[in-house]
């Protein structure tokens, strides 16, 4: 029973997932498409950008929300593997990322990332990602690198503390996920933020006056 359980949720998260809830949120209370502004991301913050704040702000739950319902049900009800469990999550993910309601051509897929990873029980793994997101959000000024360094703090903070486990297996398919979704924006090489590049700079000052 414990495997049709599993692939029962995991459809299901796939077709949650899969729901296109910014774009609706736009096409429902805006009467816009916003995958014409911005970078064209079916997401939460391009309904920002089409005019609409709280729309935003419910896009965003939306989109998280998606990734919470079946991934709790799964460990918290059906009492599954952890395996299991992540398998759902990886679901819901790759549902929002590759979405056949638009046609494969889903989102880049950080909010529902992080509504799986707010399911989880390994709740320190969100706390980590961001971290590193916020570090990244001091230091770096192109978003997507901001994003990879949060999934990448997230997968060695893992392999550190716990080894080679399924939370790291998940971590990585998380990270080649998110990589693929922001494929074009990661072509730019990283820049640093100017502050830091000065800081550096009058530290190696000192530290060639001290020589």
């Amino acid at each position: 029973m414990e495997a049709f359980y599993s692939t029962l949720l995991a459809v299901s998260a796939f077709c949650l997932g899969a729901c296109p809830f910014s774009v609706w949120v736009g096409q429902w209370l805006l009467g816009k498409d916003i995958r014409d502004y911005g970078d064209g991301n079916p997401g939460a913050v391009n309904v920002f950008r089409a005019g609409g704040r709280k729309s935003a702000y419910l896009a965003a739950i939306l989109d998280i929300g998606k990734g919470v319902p079946f991934v709790v049900l799964a460990h918290s009800f059906f009492g599954l593997t952890e395996v299991a469990v992540m398998a759902v999550g990886l679901s819901a993910i790759l549902g929002h990322a590759f979405s056949p309601i638009l046609r494969l051509k889903g989102g880049k897929s950080l909010a529902v990332t992080a509504g799986v990873l707010l399911a989880l029980p390994q709740h320190e793994v969100l706390v980590v990602l961001l971290i590193f997101m916020f570090f990244g959000f001091l230091i770096i000024e192109i978003d997507a690198w901001r994003v990879m360094l949060g999934a990448a703090g997230s997968l060695i903070y893992l392999v550190t503390t716990k080894g080679s486990s399924w939370e790291a297996v998940f971590m990585l398919c998380v990270l080649v996920i998110l990589a693929v979704k922001h494929f074009d924006d990661l072509q730019t090489i990283p820049r640093f933020k100017g502050r830091l590049i000065s800081w550096l700079r009058s530290r190696k000052t000192a530290d060639l006056s001290r020589q």
